[in-house]
């Protein structure tokens, strides 16, 4: 018998209407994770690392200072806000480790047709208590759906310590983005931010009948989710616990990559993402269809927002998100390549002046 020619080798594998053809001869395992994330969306399994434990454990000795835990107990958790440090793999070797574990790879490689490469590490001590969300509204490819997340348990969760929530299922519609909410990223004044998209998604929640389902996973389970699976952070119900997790996202070979959420294509906007395979460490090229895009036309069409906004100040960038400045990277960097896509804060919110109130109008009253 003829071995199997995939006459869609733009769709990841995965997803793919021949999946049961491309998948015909994997092991056992390999067919239960792809049917899994084909179905659901997502697939759980046990991270392949013999000392998970040690590197768990190491992690989280090594990052629990770099967290502004007065923020987190003063007011972060009552406000729904949570912690978390982007791209700790830099200087963390443990945090590597598992972001360039090379089976994961391996297996992400297989289920999507291409090599898989890790871009980004996000590291959390507290439940993130997000809304819900796609991916692909962040980091996006074309040929599009090729990008997805790892997430793993570097600690037991349980209802309490506000665990990851998604939606089975959601990841097969449409990929939606500015156009079809009727949105134009190159008309708007203030930072873009996925609040934009969140009543469409509220939307086709209650519209589907889709229900919420809870990840309460024990020390060492990972997760593999799909770009457009919806999901979030579950509220965490005391400030005194912990959710100690780390998010992987990858990348595949010969894509476009960019943020939609930033794009107008048909606009002349594009926000293409320059890109570091963590592996090796090098920039990764956009393309298409196996050739670079030209510089010219990346240059051309990058949004004129990519300049930093008016009155910038970095101290003031630093103070509003401290993580940054404990990473050490460059306030202007940081926000023209992640601060921006992420909504960050500009500087620290006002201090409401409201306890001085009283003593203005005991003074007031004196006066009289």
């Amino acid at each position: 018998m003829a071995e199997f020619s995939n006459p869609l080798p733009g769709v990841p594998a995965v997803e793919s209407p021949f999946r049961e053809q491309i998948f015909a001869s994997a092991d056992a395992e390999t067919q239960r994770i792809a049917r899994d994330l084909a179905n659901d969306g997502f697939a759980v399994f046990d991270f392949p690392d013999p000392d998970f434990d040690r590197v768990a454990d190491a992690i989280k000795a090594n990052l629990h200072g770099r967290y502004d835990w007065d923020f987190w107990h003063k007011s972060g958790h009552a406000v729904g806000a949570g912690l978390r440090l982007q791209d700790a793999w830099a200087f963390d070797s443990n945090v590597k480790r598992l972001a360039c574990n090379q089976k994961i790879m391996d297996l992400l490689s297989l289920l999507y047709g291409r090599r898989a490469w890790p871009f980004q590490t996000l590291n959390f001590p507290v439940g993130t208590q997000q809304h819900y969300h796609t991916d692909s509204v962040h980091f996006s490819s074309i040929p599009e759906r090729f990008m997805c997340g790892v997430w793993t348990a570097l600690e037991d969760i349980d209802e309490d310590r506000g665990p990851l929530v998604y939606y089975p299922g959601s990841h097969k519609w449409p990929i939606y983005s500015n156009e079809h909410i009727g949105f134009c990223a190159s008309g708007a004044t203030t930072p873009l931010t996925q609040e934009t998209f969140e009543p469409m998604w509220e939307a086709l929640v209650a519209r589907s009948g889709v229900q919420p389902r809870h990840f309460l996973p024990k020390k060492g389970q990972a997760l593999i989710w799909a770009a457009n699976l919806l999901h979030g952070g579950s509220r965490q119900n005391s400030a005194a616990l912990t959710r100690w997790s780390q998010v992987t996202h990858y990348y595949f070979d010969d894509c476009a990559y960019y943020t939609p959420m930033l794009s107008d294509p048909f606009f002349g906007r594009i926000a293409f993402r320059e890109m570091t395979d963590i592996v090796t460490g090098r920039p990764v090229p956009n393309k298409y269809v196996g050739k670079p895009i030209p510089e010219h036309f990346i240059a051309a069409t990058r949004p004129r927002g990519a300049a930093l906004p008016e009155g910038f100040d970095a101290d003031l960038y630093y103070a509003a998100n401290p993580d940054v400045k404990r990473e050490g990277v460059p306030a202007d960097v940081h926000w023209l390549n992640y601060g921006r896509d992420e909504g960050r804060p500009l500087r620290p919110p006002k201090p409401s002046l409201a306890f001085l109130k009283p003593w203005v109008r005991g003074i007031a009253n004196r006066l009289k």
